[in-house]
């Protein structure tokens, strides 16, 4: 016999859809889901998982939800509906995507992943009666989360709703709480950010202590970066960690990101949790753990404040390059043409890199005395050089005026010294470009990129085993940095160059391929393939090497490579010059 038992429970049930869909589809159908798409992925989808929704359906415009707490569904539903309302609000009334919210408690009958019932039937009424960027919800709801959620209601009195045989008192949400309370803080120009209290796990009043300091610590330490406005200490330990405080913290302090975490000892380990997350959309940006045996609480407390910032400074760029990327170019400020000339700069194409000069041109224009939009076309323009797209006269001058510009705005910007350094090093100025480095580094030891560069100097001199040991320190330091695209790329080209100064060829020809796996448009790293095939004997590789670096950069010559090879030992610019010549470079 088949069983014909119904299975039913008790559930909260969420409902939303998009108010006039059809006409946003009708007025700009692409436009209207490309929107959809990205509130999706940014704001719905991330909420449900914080609040524990699980995820019905998905029916076009609309979305069912069931909670097993009245208290998670609504304060989804009031978060979804602020961050909307923080996306919508630079958007004319005819492009607003906006949602209606209907939530009910209430029994429903389960059918393997699906539900319906008169509980879902209600939360669909109940969804209609919303206003645009509105939240209705049952008499149920209303009385559960009284004295829960600092929430005010209007009794919109009882309704007969269409197929439900009994009235149903219904209420809108007035007010979303004491965090609606208070005025929102303008964001200002630059990235802005701030550090919540971390959350103690532990129950143990000295783990607090350790909690607290590590928050002062990486506030210090994040007020170095003069492109990132941090909120003081004072101000942002106000807010513990959470996600329930995470919207009000950005909202009240006027920031785009937040850091939060948490700390729990157990016996002689302690584990940290930290996570960046964008406030104005509930996106996670960036997310560790750190488990550590104490055996000196200072020591472990300045090591994973050193590994934090090691993460956040780079993903931060990220973030701020990806969020200009959604931008039209003609409303972009001198923070956005920055971070979005990097984006393309990383790519380490031609054309990207005229694409990114004409955006730091743009930042110039915006705000003259912008020492990191001079420091980087510096950069840029020698980068040009090295890359064999641009002769070397008048073109290292003007990076030489652009690096020397930057240092005279801003002395203290670790990014200023190493752009003087890479303008140097072509200029085959080595010792001058390595004591450049090491001053960038001294500003900022967590400096990456600037291990690297100053690996490839030493390099330079012929100093193979330092070369190696700094680019090892510069993964480590940002094993995902994403400044320069594929940084351990450009690490891996450093180990592959000191390998061929030491005559390690078959070593060079492994990180050289390293290097083209992490970036397949590195002309240095194919240069290297070929010159540590050649110099191995592996002849059918540096071949085959040496027609992609042809067809990279045209006009390579034996000639040009005599001139332009920075090497300041004899023997290390024969090999560099011998290992192209016996690919088959003839000229």
């Amino acid at each position: 016999m088949t069983d014909a038992r119904v299975e039913r429970r008790l559930m909260a049930v969420l409902i939303a859809d998009v108010a006039g869909y059809s006409r946003l589809v009708g007025s700009d159908e692409a436009g209207t889901l490309v929107r959809w798409k990205a509130h999706w992925h940014e704001i719905i989808e991330p909420l449900l998982a914080q609040h524990r929704g699980r995820l019905i359906r998905v029916a076009g415009d609309g979305i069912l939800v069931e909670f097993a707490s009245v208290v998670d569904a609504v304060q989804c539903a009031m978060e979804i509906q602020r961050r909307m309302a923080e996306q919508n609000a630079e958007l004319p009334q005819e492009s607003r995507i906006e949602f209606r919210v209907g939530i009910n408690f209430g029994e429903i009958i389960v059918n393997g992943d699906d539900i319906w019932g008169e509980g879902v039937n209600v939360a669909a009424r109940l969804e209609a009666l919303a206003t645009p960027g509105g939240i209705c919800v049952s008499g149920r709801v209303h009385e559960d989360v009284l004295g829960k959620l600092k929430i005010d209601f209007e009794d919109a009195g009882e309704h007969q709703l269409k197929n439900i045989s009994r009235p149903v008192r219904v209420y809108r949400v007035r007010e979303f709480g004491a965090a609606s309370s208070r005025p929102r803080i303008p964001l200002p120009t630059r990235p802005s950010i701030a550090v919540l209290r971390f959350q103690n796990l532990s129950g143990e009043e000295d783990q607090q202590f350790f909690a607290d300091g590590m928050v002062e610590e990486i506030i210090t330490e994040l007020s170095r970066m003069r492109w990132l406005f941090v909120i003081a200490r004072n101000s942002s330990v106000a807010y513990n960690s959470g996600a329930a405080n995470i919207y009000q913290a950005g909202r009240e302090l006027g920031v785009r990101y937040v850091l939060e975490g948490s700390v729990r000892k157990a016996l002689r380990r302690v584990r940290v949790t930290a996570q960046l997350v964008d406030a104005t959309t509930g996106h996670h940006v960036w997310a560790e753990r750190y488990d550590r045996e104490i055996s000196d609480t200072f020591a472990v407390q300045d090591e994973i404040t050193d590994r934090v910032m090691e993460a956040v400074a780079p993903q931060l760029y990220a973030a701020e390059g990806n969020r200009a990327k959604r931008k039209p170019p003609d409303s972009l400020d001198a923070w956005e043409c920055v971070v979005r000339a990097i984006a393309l700069m990383n790519e380490r194409t031609e054309s990207d890199a005229a694409a990114s000069m004409k955006l730091l041109q743009n930042a110039v224009s915006f705000d003259p005395a912008y020492a990191r939009a001079h420091s980087l076309m510096a950069f840029l323009t020698a980068l040009e050089v090295h890359s064999g797209w641009k002769p070397r006269e008048p073109t290292l001058t003007l990076a030489l005026d652009a690096a020397h510009r930057a240092l005279s705005l801003d002395a203290d910007d670790p990014w200023t010294y190493a752009a003087l350094g890479f303008v140097l090093a072509e200029r085959q100025r080595i010792e001058e470009a390595v004591a450049q480095y090491r001053q960038a580094i001294a500003l900022n030891p967590s400096f990456g990129y600037g291990h690297t560069m100053l690996a490839a100097t030493l390099c330079y001199l012929g100093r193979g085993e330092e070369a190696i040991a700094e680019s090892d320190i510069a993964e480590r330091l940002s094993p995902r940095d994403l400044l320069v695209r594929g940084n351990r790329g450009a690490n891996n080209v450093m180990r592959a160059a000191a390998c061929m100064v030491d005559a390690r060829y078959h070593d060079g020809i492994a990180f050289a391929r390293k290097a083209i796996l992490e970036n397949p448009s590195s002309i240095p790293a194919y240069r290297q393939l070929v010159i540590n095939c050649a110099l191995a004997g592996e002849m059918d590789e540096a071949r085959s090497a040496l027609q992609i670096v042809r067809r990279l950069q045209p006009d390579i010559s034996l000639s040009w490579l005599a001139e332009w090879v920075p090497f300041q030992r004899l023997e290390d610019k024969r090999k560099y010059v011998e290992g192209f010549r016996l690919a088959g470079l003839e000229r």
